[in-house]
């Protein structure tokens, strides 16, 4: 699992401010990423030189040569040339020329997409496990690939490879596991209050490629962005049913559904799936995997739809007004409101020092997201999650649902035992029931914004005292305690384990067989 700064070096690098910017360049493209007297430092360029050397090989034998022979038309010692062909080292763009030359190839052949043969295939996809992370936690020695190693025992280990790694993405994750990812999230990203600077970089870069310089990102722009990364962008009817967005990497084409979606923006869906390739994601190796690339790549999004610079700058000016306003946010940049308040929470504590929590909770009152780093106590289990857990029905998330003005956003301070929070919250509907949105601060910080002359206020004794809310008052328990039998509605994602598979829930064959569909159709 890759922390995001080193995820968001890897986009800086691997993204091209003058044109198409792929997670790893080939042909003439990864020859003018090559440094002259460079050699691979990482795993993403070990799995490039891997197809490389077994490419050389091959041309090497079809051309009836020995190390030997090759090494002495290279100029070069044969131990060399053999590092070259399994892959642990990484020849000068002259040493690339000279291969080219010699095997009456053009340079762009040397970096084909496929395997020149099923062994080399077969080969490549051994090498590239043995090197990965999944075969180093077996603590296995590794198998030596040669030309002497029999096919059927290459195919065997290949095949158990495969299995391995399926069962291992089967093993289903249990909602214990889930919370635990989610607790060690937000644990991380309280640490960093909920600032990125190498993902809010990242997104600059591109939108100074594209020329946006300020205002809401239209579609058009955010097409651009997917040109200018190198890929093209369909709309189909019959997208798999799991899915928001399917990415065919080989092709380089974005497909997502036609029409817009009650619960999300087609620009948010596009800029997630643009953040995988920028951030240089590979498959999730479990679910924290999962949900750590997830976060990351809504903060790219978010990033590009409301731009560091603008935004501070906008803020800024709110602030020094004594206005500051989740909704005005909203409105600068056509995003949702629940966007502009996820965005408020990155920039409010780095840029206007400001500390906050937020809160998205089910008209149940079941938190369902949940940040701070202002010390709100939350309710947790034991574990620290917070996700799941029913929040004091004395809250401004949960006192909002009651009030009759749904236009303009509700405002209420609720003194709590570590303090009093101003909390500013509207309601939104879901495909799934109706959410709360709600951004909190400490009272210290409730000068600068809109709505502090609120009237309304409350007093929450959770999750401490269970009599501030949790039991039900003494009366009506003398009345009923004993005589009641309510039909629970039963919430069976938490009975059940997490979905299987790398990308939760989604299901991959449909997946594939989607990508099959459109590739025949051209």
């Amino acid at each position: 699992m890759r922390p995001v700064p080193e995820q968001a070096r890897t986009a800086r690098t691997t993204t091209s401010p003058a044109g198409a910017g792929a997670a790893r360049p080939t042909g003439r493209a990864h020859l003018r990423a090559v440094d002259a007297e460079g050699s691979a430092q990482d795993g993403d360029s070990d799995l490039d030189l891997i197809a490389l050397g077994r490419r050389v090989r091959h041309l090497r034998k079809q051309a009836g040569m020995t190390l030997d022979d090759l090494a002495a038309e290279l100029g070069t010692a044969p131990s060399q040339l053999s590092l070259l062909e399994n892959g642990k080292r990484e020849p000068k763009i002259s040493q690339l020329n000279q291969l080219a030359r010699v095997f009456g190839v053009g340079l762009d052949d040397l970096f084909g997409a496929e395997p020149p043969s099923r062994r080399a295939a077969l080969e490549i996809e051994l090498e590239k496990a043995q090197r990965g992370p999944l075969y180093a936690s077996l603590n296995l020695p590794t198998v030596r690939i040669s030309s002497r190693l029999p096919m059927d025992v290459l195919e065997s280990l290949v095949g158990l490879q495969r299995e391995l790694r399926r069962r291992l993405e089967e093993q289903a994750a249990t909602p214990e596991e889930a919370r635990r990812a989610n607790t060690e999230l937000r644990e991380e990203m309280r640490a960093k209050n909920n600032y990125y600077p190498e993902i809010e970089a990242a997104a600059q870069e591109l939108l100074d490629a594209v020329g946006h310089g300020s205002g809401p990102l239209s579609h058009h722009v955010a097409a651009d962005i997917a040109e200018h990364l190198g890929f093209s962008l369909r709309f189909v009817p019959n997208l798999p049913n799991s899915t928001r967005s399917v990415t065919d990497q080989r092709n380089r084409i974005i497909y997502m559904t036609q029409g817009r979606s009650r619960d999300w923006d087609a620009r948010s869906v596009l800029l997630q799936a643009l953040g995988h390739h920028v951030l240089g994601h590979t498959e999730p190796e479990d679910y924290s995997d999962f949900l750590r690339q997830r976060v990351y790549t809504n903060y790219f999004a978010a990033s590009l739809l409301m731009p560091e610079r603008t935004t501070v700058a906008f803020l800024q000016e709110a602030k020094a007004r004594k206005e500051l306003a989740i909704e005005d946010l909203r409105d600068a940049f056509a995003v949702s409101y629940e966007s502009a308040a996820h965005r408020f929470t990155n920039l409010a504590t780095e840029h206007l020092g400001i500390t906050c929590h937020f809160q998205k909770v089910h008209e149940s009152g079941i938190i369902h997201k949940a940040y701070e780093n202002d010390g709100v106590n939350f309710p947790a289990d034991h574990s620290g999650a917070i996700e799941g857990q029913t929040v004091c029905r004395y809250w401004t998330s949960r006192v909002v649902f009651d009030v009759e003005d749904k236009f303009r956003s509700f405002n209420q301070y609720t003194d709590t035992s570590v303090g009093t929070f101003w909390c500013t919250a509207r309601t939104e509907g879901h495909s799934s029931g109706m959410y709360s949105l709600s951004i909190g601060v400490p009272f210290e910080h409730v000068k600068w914004f809109r709505g502090r002359d609120t009237t309304e206020r409350c007093t929450s004794r959770c999750p401490e005292d269970p009599t501030c809310c949790r039991r039900p008052p003494q009366e009506l328990a003398d009345v009923w305690e004993g005589k009641a039998w309510p039909a629970a509605r039963a919430n069976t994602h938490l009975l059940a384990a997490m979905p299987q598979g790398a990308f939760p829930g989604v299901d991959t064959t449909e997946v594939y067989e989607f990508l099959a569909r459109h590739q025949d159709r051209g």
